[in-house]
C-alpha cells in the first residue's frame, strides 16, 4: 500500500508526541524506582482505568479476535469473555487488599505473605519465570502482529517492521518509565478506539459485503452470529464456553486477567492514589474491556469472512507475505488495506499506539520484576536508587531485543494464547486462597508451578496427551493433576512461620474464617492483630462482582444484538445491564465504598 503525505502526517505525529512525552518525563521517572515503575503512587483513577484498557488493546489482540471469530464463531469470544468474572472478582474483593499491601511489584507479596526458604525461591524464581519468560513470550505476540501488519499494509519485510517499532519503543520505554506509560496510553486509547471503530465501518461497507444489513443477512456467516455457541455441537460447546466458564477464569494465570490480580494489573492498582482508586480504576478497566471495545474488532472478522473467505483468498492476495506467517488472523490487517488515505495513516497510527502501549507496559513491567525482585533483593541488596533505575533501562533493551527475537519463530497469535493458558492451568486457586487461608503456603504454589509447567509441555509437545481422549480435556487434565499435587504438597509440609502469617494479617486485614485460627493465637499471646470494627468484605464483594457482570455482559450482548437488528432482545438486554448498574451502585453505596 502506498501512503500519502497525509497518511504519514499522522504517524510522524503521533510518534513524536510520544517520543516527547518519554523524554519529557524521563527526569521525573529517573528519580527512584518507586517513581519509575509506579509513578510514586499518586495516579487517579480514571488514569489507570485507561492505561489498563490501552494496555490490552494490543496489536495482535485485534488479529487474535479475527482468528476466533473465522473459526469458531462469534460464540469462539467466550474463551477471554469468561475472564470478565476474574476482573469483577479482582475489582470487588482483591483490588483494595493490593492497595493496601504497599509493595513495588506483585512478585514482591511473596516475602510478605510467606516465610523462609520458599518464600525467597517463589521471589526470585517467579521474578524470572514471568518477567523474563512469560514476558518475552506475550510480548513477541504483540510483536509477531506488527510483522503482519507491516507486511500486509505497508509491504515492509518483518525484519524492517520490527526494527523500525523496536527502536521507537525501547526508546520511549527506557525513557518514560511507567509515568511517561501512563500518560501516553490516555492519548492511545482514543487513537486506537478511532482506528478500531472507523477500520470496522470500511469493512462493513466493502462493496463485497454490502452494508451492515447485508453482512448479518449473508448466508456465508449465519453460523458465526451466535453469540452463544450451539448446543448441538458438544466438542465446540464445551471446549469454548463450558470450560471457560466452569474452569478456566478461576484456575488460569493470564496476563490482565490473574485470579486475585496481578502482572500489570496489579501494578496499575499499586500506583493508585489510594483503595478507592484502585477500585474504582479496575472497574472501568473491565467496563471498557469487556462492554465496549469486541464489536468493532468482530464486525471487522465477519467481513472478512465475506471478502477472504478461506486462506487460499489470502495468500492469493498478499503473495509477498511469508508462509509461515498466513493465517486466519492474517484476515484483519489484510481488511484494512481497503481504507481510504487519511483514515489509513490513523488506522496505521492506531495500530502502532496499540503496539507501544501494550509493549511499553510489558517492558517496564518485566523490568520492575527484573530489577526490584531478582536484581535488588539477590543481586546486589545495597545497589543505590540511580543504579536500580539504569539497571531497569538496560532491562527493558534487553526484553525488547529477546522478545523481537522470538517472534520471527512464531506463527499466530491464538497459538501463543493457547499456551500461556495451558502454562498456568491450575494455578489460579491458589492465587485466590492464599489470601483468605492461612494454611495456603509457598510449597503449594512452587510445586503448583512446577508441575503445570510439565504436564502442559508433555501434552503441548511431548504427546503425554492421549489420541483417543477429546481435544478439550487438555486443560481440565493440567488443572485436575496440578490441584491435587499442591494441595498434597501444602498438606504435608509445614505451614508458614506465624510472625510472618500475623504481619501479614495485621497488615492487610483480609478477614474470614479462614485467618481465624491466627487471631485467635494472637489473641492468646496478648497480640491483637484485628482492626476494631473491621468486617469481612468478601461476601459483599461477590454479591458486587455477580452484579457487575450482569451489567457488563448485558451491555455486551445488547450492543451485538442492536447490530444484529435484533430489537426487542437488544432492548431487554439493555434494560437488564441498566438494572444492574444501579443496584450495583446502591449495594456499594450502603456498604460504604464507592465505586462509582
Amino acid at each position: 500500500m502506498q501512503l500519502t503525505t497525509l497518511d504519514w502526517s499522522f504517524i510522524i505525529f503521533f510518534f513524536t508526541l510520544s517520543l516527547g512525552i518519554g523524554i519529557y518525563v524521563s527526569r521525573q521517572s529517573g528519580k527512584s524506582t518507586s517513581e519509575y515503575f509506579l509513578s510514586g503512587r499518586n495516579m487517579p483513577w480514571w488514569l489507570l482505568g485507561m492505561s489498563m484498557v490501552a494496555t490490552t488493546f494490543s496489536t495482535d489482540t485485534p488479529n487474535l479476535v479475527t482468528d476466533i471469530v473465522r473459526q469458531n464463531g462469534v460464540a469462539g469470544n467466550w474463551v477471554w469473555w469468561a475472564f470478565l468474572l476474574t476482573g469483577m472478582l479482582t475489582v470487588f474483593v482483591y483490588a483494595r487488599l493490593w492497595r493496601k499491601s504497599e509493595v513495588l511489584t506483585d512478585i514482591e507479596f511473596y516475602e510478605l505473605r510467606y516465610s523462609g526458604g520458599g518464600a525467597r525461591f517463589l521471589r526470585m524464581f517467579r521474578s524470572v519465570y514471568l518477567g523474563l519468560l512469560f514476558n518475552v513470550l506475550a510480548t513477541a505476540a504483540v510483536c509477531l502482529a506488527a510483522m503482519k501488519i507491516g507486511e500486509v499494509m505497508l509491504g515492509l519485510n518483518k525484519f524492517e517492521t520490527i526494527g523500525i517499532a523496536a527502536v521507537i519503543t525501547v526508546i520511549f520505554s527506557s525513557l518514560g518509565g511507567f509515568r511517561g506509560v501512563i500518560y501516553t496510553d490516555f492519548i492511545l486509547f482514543f487513537i486506537a478506539m478511532i482506528g478500531a471503530i472507523g477500520a470496522a465501518v470500511v469493512a462493513v461497507n466493502h462493496p463485497d459485503v454490502g452494508g451492515l444489513n447485508a453482512l448479518v443477512a449473508n448466508e456465508a456467516i449465519q453460523s458465526k452470529l451466535a453469540i452463544v455457541p450451539d448446543f448441538s455441537d458438544t466438542e465446540l460447546l464445551i471446549s469454548i464456553f463450558i470450560i471457560p466458564l466452569a474452569v478456566q477464569w478461576w484456575n488460569s494465570w493470564y496476563p490482565g486477567a490473574e485470579p486475585g490480580g496481578g502482572g500489570y494489573i496489579a501494578q496499575r492498582m499499586l500506583a493508585a492514589k489510594n483503595e478507592d482508586h484502585a477500585i474504582k480504576a479496575t472497574f472501568f478497566f473491565n467496563i471498557l474491556h469487556y462492554a465496549l471495545r469486541p464489536w468493532p474488532w468482530i464486525l471487522v472478522a465477519l467481513a472478512s469472512l465475506v471478502v477472504f473467505p478461506d486462506l487460499d483468498s489470502i495468500r492469493e492476495a498478499f503473495p509477498n507475505v511469508s508462509e509461515d506467517k498466513i493465517g486466519h488472523d492474517l484476515a484483519y490487517p489484510a481488511m484494512l488495506t481497503f481504507l481510504p488515505h487519511g483514515l489509513l495513516g490513523l488506522v496505521v497510527a492506531s495500530l502502532v499506539a496499540a503496539f507501544m502501549s501494550t509493549v511499553s507496559t510489558q517492558l517496564n513491567w518485566g523490568a520492575s520484576y527484573l530489577v526490584n525482585d531478582f536484581y535488588a533483593r539477590f543481586v546486589k541488596p545495597d545497589a543505590s536508587e540511580k543504579e536500580l533505575v539504569m539497571a531497569g533501562r538496560v532491562s527493558t533493551v534487553i526484553l525488547m531485543s529477546l522478545s523481537a527475537l522470538f517472534a520471527f519463530y512464531m506463527q499466530n497469535a491464538k497459538q501463543v494464547f493457547d499456551i500461556i493458558l495451558m502454562f498456568g492451568a491450575g494455578t489460579g486457586l491458589i492465587f485466590i486462597l492464599r489470601w483468605f487461608w492461612w494454611r495456603i503456603n509457598a510449597w503449594a504454589e512452587i510445586s503448583a508451578m512446577i508441575i503445570s509447567g510439565i504436564v502442559s509441555i508433555g501434552f503441548a509437545f511431548l504427546g503425554w496427551y492421549p489420541d483417543t481422549w477429546p481435544g478439550w480435556g487438555q486443560f481440565p487434565t493440567v488443572v485436575l493433576i496440578t490441584t491435587i499435587v499442591w494441595v498434597v504438597s501444602m498438606l504435608v509440609t509445614p505451614a508458614e512461620d506465624e510472625a510472618t502469617l500475623r504481619s501479614f494479617y495485621k497488615k492487610i486485614q483480609p478477614g474470614g474464617p479462614g485467618w481465624q485460627k491466627i487471631i485467635d493465637a494472637a489473641k492468646q499471646d496478648g497480640e491483637d492483630i484485628k482492626e476494631e470494627g473491621e468486617k469481612w468484605s468478601v461476601p459483599s464483594g461477590i454479591l458486587a462482582m455477580i452484579l457487575g457482570c450482569v451489567f457488563v455482559y448485558s451491555a455486551l450482548f445488547a450492543t451485538g444484538n442492536w447490530l444484529y437488528g435484533n430489537m426487542s432482545t437488544a432492548a431487554t438486554l439493555t434494560i437488564i445491564s441498566a438494572a444492574a448498574a444501579f443496584l450495583l451502585f446502591r449495594m456499594w453505596g450502603k456498604i460504604g465504598k464507592s465505586v462509582l
